[in-house]
């Protein structure tokens, strides 16, 4: 990373770390984002300050994240953080790394409760994980109140502690399966991205995957196990016209559609994410004659 004569620079430190984790084809991001860690500044400073000297603890520190990026850890486990709706969220193994594809469930709760933008909401996120969703609706609507539940206890100190780190402080935590705790309460929307893989299906040998909690991710033999329970449970925990928001597979959007329309939701939409990939569908609580219905392009 240095030559024997003079000391390490950050451009020889970054060099040395990018050539460890190629051929990866996130080599570069990821070793000026862990260099960054390691440095304790931002991503822009390590490509401002070059010519600067890196302590041997500083290197010491960057070797020890670039063996666990090399071994196929996610970069939000190695530093920790994770960005998600412009909120920087500390995560670990205890759950999931939050995805861009999310950001979907929050935009589309947002946009079916815009009428009640400047009011008082009651919301859901159940199956809350890192907190991502009910962290970012909270952030944008502070005067909606919002329960998020997880059944792992875990996974709610991690939620609970992004909320205090955020300074966010109307939601509310709970440990809870699904529904069980939630009796005898209704909500304007209801919002939730379950686990949605089968057991058996060949994503879950995915390297990518195997650091995440399997709980989070796998479903039953099918995959539409937990989502089926959201939507079998919704009708008792929504107001009138209230909203179910759900994160789907991206090639589960028709079994997603036909399960709503048979527990009686109507207006059932479904929307791609940036990819083009259907992955979210909304669904409303309404004695109206159930339909399925197309986004329109965007």
């Amino acid at each position: 990373m240095h030559t024997a004569h003079s000391p390490p620079t950050v451009a020889g430190v970054l060099a040395g770390a990018i050539a460890r984790l190629e051929p990866a084809a996130s080599a570069v991001l990821d070793a000026q984002l862990l260099l960054a860690h390691a440095l304790g500044c931002a991503r822009s400073a390590v490509l401002a300050r070059g010519s600067e000297p890196v302590t041997p603890a500083q290197i010491a520190a960057l070797r020890r994240l670039l063996e666990r990026r090399a071994r196929g850890e996610p970069l939000a486990y190695v530093t920790g953080r994770r960005e998600f709706w412009s909120l920087e969220l500390q995560v670990t193994s205890a759950v999931l790394v939050p995805r861009p594809e999310t950001e979907l469930v929050v935009e589309r709760s947002l946009a079916l409760l815009a009428p009640l933008a400047a009011g008082a909401a009651s919301i859901a996120d159940l199956g809350t994980g890192s907190g991502a969703i009910a962290l970012a609706l909270a952030r944008e609507r502070p005067q909606w109140r919002i329960t998020a539940t997880d059944r792992s206890a875990a996974a709610l100190a991690i939620a609970t502690a992004n909320a205090r780190a955020l300074g966010i402080d109307n939601v509310s935590f709970l440990e809870s399966d699904w529904y069980r705790a939630l009796a005898g309460r209704r909500f304007a929307l209801i919002a939730s991205n379950p686990p949605y893989i089968a057991a058996a299906e060949a994503a879950l040998s995915d390297p990518a995957l195997r650091h995440e909690p399997l709980a989070a991710l796998a479903s039953g033999p099918t995959g539409l196990e937990d989502i089926a329970a959201l939507i079998a449970g919704a009708t008792a925990h929504l107001l009138d016209a209230g909203w179910l928001v759900l994160e789907h597979g991206a090639t589960q959007a028709g079994a997603v559609a036909e399960l709503l329309v048979a527990q009686g939701f109507s207006h059932v939409r479904c929307h791609a994410d940036l990819a083009g990939l259907e992955r979210v569908t909304e669904a409303q609580r309404t004695p109206a004659s159930p339909s399925i219905e197309q986004s329109p392009p965007s």
